[in-house]
């Protein structure tokens, strides 16, 4: 199987559940220089931040809180936590990306231990399709 090729960017992070989904701007950060500066600096962020490859987060120099939500391989949410500024948090064996927002907007999004995320990006898509087959890595189709 062919693997991804993330790169920096913006996109769409969709959360479905319940009778809508939610559709929320992404900042994608894929590089080693935009993984490691991340929220640092920003006084808030629109929408969510998707750090890939990551298995765990720190808050050290951040100016607010964040919540911190752990997705695996299939982007299934594995963990959501919410992390003052100055904490280093445990790192996720399962985890392969992380996605970052401001306190509170996991809870209104409805991102959950177990809920399944899609994202689109430049183009491409990874996760599910609204009719629930999931997308080959080379976006043809099913696995």
């Amino acid at each position: 199987m062919r693997t991804r090729r993330w790169r920096d960017g913006d996109g769409t992070l969709t959360v479905d559940g319940g009778p809508e989904a939610r559709r929320v701007p992404l900042r994608i950060a894929a590089s080693y220089r935009t993984r490691a500066r991340g929220l640092l600096g920003r006084d808030g962020i629109d929408g969510a931040l998707l750090i890939t490859p990551c298995a765990s987060v720190h808050t050290f120099r951040m100016r607010f809180a964040i919540d911190v939500a752990y997705l695996d391989r299939q982007f299934t949410v594995l963990a959501v936590r919410t992390m003052k500024p100055g904490r280093l948090g445990l790192p996720r064996l399962r985890a392969r990306h992380v996605v970052e927002a401001e306190a509170g907007a996991m809870e209104r999004w409805g991102v959950r231990p177990g809920a399944r995320v899609r994202l689109r990006a430049a183009g491409t898509s990874w996760g599910r399709e609204e009719s629930g087959a999931p997308w080959r890595r080379d976006g043809s189709g099913a696995f």
